[in-house]
């Protein structure tokens, strides 16, 4: 049997200890499957003291981590630190420079830096896996690196932010207002203490960028994605689209356009026929469109310990298969120093149906005002609804709006000119309705 796997890890938070534990109690399993022993070395935390529910007393305590990264102690270095910055990104690179593999959960750091990251990996032949920094336990990563060899990926969507999907589940599911639902989702553990980074769509964009990477060969451009957020769906929004036969999700969609590469997170409009339109609670999704494979759907739990555990110890299991001298795959699935520049595509040209809810004032010439808003930028109407506003806006009404295939700049050009006439009493919603199977 080969010699053991020494892992280091930095960061003995949730996820950390979730990893100490499974690699405890899975130990033989692991032994078998591997053909040598995982042990844990070495670790860091913040705190040497805490009660963490797991034995590290046989474990080498470093006090810093980028000291640990570079230690002879240890074969691969664990980063579960997070941040894009800091002691995350200088241990990681450390560990690299120093010919040690590295896991990390870190999306945010590789958003940043893993184009970077990964040329050192790879001049020095050693792995950097990340199966934990997207979608949890979902083995997307390995699945587009790995699985999909002569397949070219024409889109690559998802849910991918499990505070996002509970809250929108929760919106529709209960008749929940967007505030009501984030303050149990903070009770939960689901959301932070400032939720910002989830709702407004941060965290989706640094998933969404390493997915594109791996797509389309081009290098991570996490700064040139469209992001829209969730805070300002209402229930009057829940409520028309399911009247539609739509649900609204928080998607992370990339395609190739004949401009270039489209990223774009922000709320939309599935068919509730279709099979992402059933992924509910904190659960994540990925589709994947392919030239040869066609779609394919990966599902599963997206974020906790136990998820982000499973994918670490599967990144460790893997560099112990690994031989000595033999060819990496390369990190994002085409040599790093080969990955192209991200060309953005013309965002406002992009195409497809659209909803939009006008909260409006009740007198002549509204409708026809707005209808010639929509003629004048070539928009056709699939369907126009109109609704009460509600017992306390007697004077106004709600118009719902979809539309047949159009462009957001026409979208976005005709709701100004509603706008602009002065017959608008309350903001204007626009939710684009994305295809999905």
């Amino acid at each position: 049997m080969a010699e053991a796997l020494r892992v280091g890890i930095a960061g003995l938070g949730t996820v950390g200890a979730s990893v100490v534990r499974v690699l405890s109690e899975k130990s033989a399993e692991l032994t078998r499957q591997c053909g040598r022993e995982l042990v844990v070395t070495a670790v860091s935390a913040r705190d040497r003291a805490r009660d963490r529910g797991v034995d590290i007393s046989r474990s080498r305590w470093f006090d810093d981590p980028i000291e640990l990264a570079g230690s002879a102690d240890i074969d691969v270095f664990v980063e579960l630190l997070g941040g894009e910055d800091g002691a995350a990104h200088e241990s990681v690179k450390a560990a690299l420079e120093a010919g040690r593999h590295v896991v990390t959960a870190n999306k945010a750091l590789l958003a940043k830096h893993g184009v970077a990251l990964a040329e050192i990996a790879e001049e020095k032949g050693v792995l950097l896996n990340y199966e934990a920094a997207v979608a949890g336990g979902i083995p997307v990563i390995k699945t587009m690196r790995e699985a999909m060899a002569g397949n070219s990926v024409t889109r690559v969507f998802g849910i991918l932010n499990g505070t996002c999907n509970y809250i929108l589940t929760r919106m529709e599911a209960e008749g929940l207002s967007f505030d009501a639902c984030l303050r149990e989702a903070q009770r939960l553990g689901y959301a932070e203490a400032d939720p910002t980074f989830d709702i407004e769509g941060h965290d989706t964009a640094h998933k969404l960028s390493i997915l594109t990477s791996l797509a389309f060969g081009n290098r991570i451009a996490a700064d040139s994605i469209y992001m829209e957020g969730i805070s300002n769906i209402s229930q009057a929004d829940i409520r028309a689209a399911g009247e539609l036969g739509y649900r609204i999700k928080l998607l992370g969609v990339a395609q190739k356009t004949e401009s270039g590469i489209e990223q774009r997170v922000h709320p939309t409009m599935v068919p509730t026929s279709s099979v992402i339109a059933q992924v509910h609670g904190v659960t994540n999704a990925v589709a994947i469109e392919t030239d040869i494979l066609g779609e394919l759907l990966l599902s599963g739990p997206g974020a906790g310990g136990n998820a982000t555990a499973s994918a670490v110890v599967g990144d460790i299991a893997d560099i112990a298969k690994s031989r000595p001298g033999f060819q990496h795959a390369p990190v994002f699935g085409r040599p790093a120093r080969e990955l192209r520049p991200y060309k953005k595509a013309q965002m406002r040209s992009h195409a497809g149906g659209y909803f939009i809810r006008l909260t409006v004032h009740d007198r002549i010439g509204v409708f026809a005002a707005i209808a010639r808003r929509m003629a004048d930028n070539e928009i056709s109407l699939e369907s126009i609804v109109q609704h009460a506003a509600g017992p306390d806006a007697a004077d106004q009404k709600t118009v719902i709006l979809v539309t047949h295939e159009t462009t957001e700049a026409a979208v976005r050009k005709a709701v100004e000119g509603v706008t602009q006439d002065g017959h608008l009493s309350d903001k204007p919603q626009v939710i684009r309705i994305e295809r999905a199977e």
